[in-house]
């Protein structure tokens, strides 16, 4: 079942649980997934869903530090439950010592040895952590073994 047919599904659930936050969210991020179908003109795969659905976590989590921030603790807490929601529907999150064995054995894989090569270790470690992982954590741990 593709992840879309799964937020579909889901968003039934959530109907008849009466849960309007989990709704509220899956109907946002099926949104989000039909505005980037109809402007490209194409059905997105489970890997380009998944990107959509990483976007909308990482916006959220920049606007907890905004409410945060503001003292806004209860907008806070509506975009933490929000976050939760669509974690369920992202893959398992890696876990710090499989990020560095990736790291390692992507920066061996490619040979890279200094700064100039992060660009290609950054393109080839994409693919193998979205959603699963925050890119720019992983940024900063190829740049402190670049250097």
């Amino acid at each position: 079942m593709s992840l879309v047919d799964q937020l579909k599904e889901q968003m039934k659930v959530a109907m008849r649980a009466k849960d309007k936050v989990r709704l509220g969210t899956i109907r946002m991020a099926l949104a989000a997934v039909k505005q980037i179908e109809v402007d490209n003109r194409e059905t997105l795969s489970d890997d380009q869903a998944i990107a959509v659905l990483t976007k909308m976590v990482k916006q959220r989590r920049d606007s907890i530090a905004q409410y945060e921030a503001a003292g806004r603790s209860e907008l806070a807490e509506g975009e933490a439950a929000e976050i939760q929601v669509l974690e369920d529907f992202l893959p398992q999150a890696l876990t710090q010592e499989e990020i560095t064995s990736l790291v390692d054995a992507t920066i061996a894989e490619i040979g890279a040895s200094s700064m100039a090569d992060m660009g290609k270790v950054m393109g080839a470690l994409k693919p193998k952590v979205q959603g699963r992982a925050d890119m720019g954590a992983i940024g900063g741990m190829i740049r402190a073994k670049l250097k």
